[in-house]
């Protein structure tokens, strides 16, 4: 049985005095169903699960909004009255009868004693025919991702979760321990984070296994697109799906997918994808403040695929050779590390919106991998695959942008410096002067907590310095 961290969210769910129905979000086998189920079973809850792509003359039912009515033919179908104290309502596959979403609206006002949950994959496929008003702030979403890092060490070796979630500004983790995170990241990035895949690794210990999960997962989803995209959008779909692995980290140029069809319909195929979250765009940012979301550019972007070890098998990415390079040799890997890190940074009570930094200038172009804040600070992050590399661009958003702060990870150990450098501008040569926050990559999760400890650190030290 894998843990999972929105184990916890779906018992604060349940708990609320007032809650809403719970729409859980996410790609297919992701884990969806599997979660609601574990839950119910470890805290004695009886669920009625109904499966509503079995049963999808069910859909009429829901179009009657006739909540009595609802009702009554569910209890028909699970054979048992599912407003029972105990019972949670759990409405998989909804995105096969679009009407129960528009329905939840009244399982909210109407019954609000019982608790409901559903789920869905390729929603937005399934929507895109479909036109009534979504049942906006009557429904609560949470966006369930690939398994993370830490649920991976929990799964196949627990004990190292302890070293990442008791980690510091200033401790010190043992070079043993660090090694055998880096080992286990390095697997994850292989792996990656689809329940199946890690369960065949944590079970069997069988790479062969996994990449056979991997052909397995991609070959449900190229057969879903069949269900729900239009038949002349169908192999445009497809073709998108296998080439966003190929580019990640990249700036997105449509010529670059297909040359064979028009930038308009390449934009409307990856359009749906991320709606669907089979992918997620990273949008340039001119990081001029905070919210760094009001000031993208929605015209440059770069995207990342659903998950790392998905990306890693669409590209032929295989075990054998991923094991045999070595950190320098990685730096050419360096589009699995970025994806790696990206699909950590999502937040799954949010829709997926990470934001980069780009400077197209003659002979001094500069792109930072991602751009986060702190408060009211803008922190750039830059994502090294191997143990060394190059600040440039680090250098240059310090310069531009005034940042304090920097944010690097990589294969070495933590670490926190003061960088000091010359630039040259306009006016000569100026100095600059930035805290470089270097983390390990299997520590990507705890960068929230570690920026919050370090915001807390300087504001005791700036009351001090004002006494």
């Amino acid at each position: 049985m894998l843990e999972r961290n929105a184990d916890k969210y779906l018992n604060s769910w349940y708990q609320k005095s007032r809650r809403k129905p719970l729409v859980l979000r996410g790609v297919r086998q992701v884990g969806k169903s599997t979660l609601v189920r574990q839950y119910a079973q470890n805290n004695g809850l009886v669920l009625n699960e109904i499966n509503l792509e079995q049963n999808l003359y069910l859909d009429n039912i829901f179009k009657t909004l006739d909540i009595d009515l609802i009702i009554r033919e569910l209890d028909a179908l699970v054979g048992r009255n599912i407003q029972a104290t105990g019972s949670v309502l759990f409405l998989d596959e909804i995105q096969a009868t679009p009407y129960a979403i528009q329905a939840l609206r009244y399982f909210y006002e109407n019954k609000p004693d019982l608790p409901v949950i559903s789920a869905g994959s390729l929603l937005e496929f399934a929507l895109a025919d479909h036109h009534f008003s979504m049942p906006v702030g009557r429904i609560e979403y949470y966006h369930l991702g690939p398994i993370t890092f830490s649920e991976f060490l929990s799964a196949v070796e627990p004990g190292l979760n302890q070293y990442i979630s008791e980690f510091h500004i200033g401790s010190i983790i043992p070079m043993t321990a660090h090694q055998k995170l880096i080992k286990r990241q390095r697997e994850y990035l292989f792996v990656g984070g689809m329940p199946e895949a890690v369960s065949a690794f944590a079970e069997e210990n069988s790479l062969t296994e996994v990449t056979a999960v991997h052909r397995s997962i991609a070959g449900t989803y190229l057969d879903d697109f069949s269900k729900y995209a239009k038949h002349k959008d169908l192999t445009l779909m497809q073709k998108v799906f296998r080439q966003i692995p190929r580019i990640i980290g990249q700036k997105v140029k449509y010529s670059n997918i297909s040359k064979e069809d028009k930038s308009r319909d390449v934009k409307n195929a990856i359009d749906l994808l991320v709606k669907a979250r089979v992918c997620h765009q990273v949008f340039h940012s001119h990081c001029s403040g905070v919210p760094l979301t009001a000031d993208i550019n929605e015209n440059v972007y770069k995207m990342l695929f659903m998950d790392v070890g998905m990306a890693a098998y669409l590209t032929g990415l295989d075990w054998i050779a991923l094991q045999a390079l070595d950190g320098q040799a990685l730096v050419n890997e360096g589009k699995l590390a970025e994806q790696f890190v990206g699909q950590h940074l999502l937040n799954p009570f949010e829709p997926p919106l990470l934001t980069y930094w780009l400077r197209e200038v003659k002979s001094a172009n500069a792109e930072v991998d991602y751009v986060t804040a702190n408060g009211s600070q803008v922190i750039p992050i830059e994502v090294k695959a191997g143990k060394s590399g190059a600040l440039k661009s680090l250098q240059q958003f310090a310069l531009i942008k005034e940042a304090s702060l920097c944010v690097r990870f990589d294969l070495n150990p933590p670490n926190t410096g003061q960088i000091t450098h010359s630039a040259r501008v306009n006016s000569g040569i100026i100095p600059v002067s930035y805290t470089l926050l270097s983390l390990p990559l299997y520590m990507v999760e705890e960068l929230p907590r570690i920026l919050y400890e370090i915001r807390i650190r300087e504001g005791e030290n700036g009351r001090r310095e004002n006494k």
